[in-house]
């Protein structure tokens, strides 16, 4: 008579094994997870800043291509401009056909913005921004900053100039 031993397989951990493993998961993850956050904090603040960039360059070009005014102004209803500084909450672009910063009937929405999500806030010290047919923007010089929780040092800015020129910095918004 023939006996077959077999060798047994054991299929699984031991449990030290399975310390070791979590020991090494929870090291990684207490360096991963802040490093995730602070990237998805400033993914959210750059999209924001090219959003309201590119909204300043869509009223300048329709002004420069319609020959006539646009202004750009913070917005809650979306069909109308508030008077406010505070510009997360939404802004409209509009064609202004007689300059008096405020949607009057016969005057076209170009765009309609909604309010920034993630509790960042965009503010600056102008309640309008109008440019004239030839690109400039006189009276409308600001800063808009574009702020988290983590304060000025992240910040974005956008500065436009009186010459309607705009250019973005890091790190020097106002953030109160």
């Amino acid at each position: 008579m023939k006996i077959n031993f077999k060798k047994s397989i054991n299929h699984g951990f031991t449990l030290i094994e399975l310390m070791i493993t979590l020991s090494i998961a929870s090291i990684l993850l207490s360096v991963a997870v802040p490093s995730y956050r602070s990237f998805v904090q400033d993914s959210l603040l750059i999209t924001q800043s090219n959003n309201f960039y590119s909204a300043l360059a869509l009223a300048k070009s329709e002004a420069i291509k319609r020959n006539i005014r646009t202004t750009i102004c913070p917005s809650t209803t979306g069909t109308s401009c508030a008077d406010s500084t505070t510009w997360s909450n939404g802004w409209i672009i509009f064609v202004d056909n007689n300059s008096n910063k405020s949607v009057d009937a016969g005057e076209q929405i170009l765009q309609v913005t909604p309010a920034f999500t993630g509790g960042n806030t965009l503010t600056t010290t102008t309640k309008t921004v109008i440019f004239r047919q030839d690109g400039f923007s006189p009276g409308s010089a600001a800063t808009f900053s574009i702020c988290d929780a983590r304060g000025s040092s992240y910040s974005k800015s956008i500065i436009l100039s009186q010459q309607g020129r705009f250019r973005t910095e890091t790190g020097t918004g106002s953030c109160s």
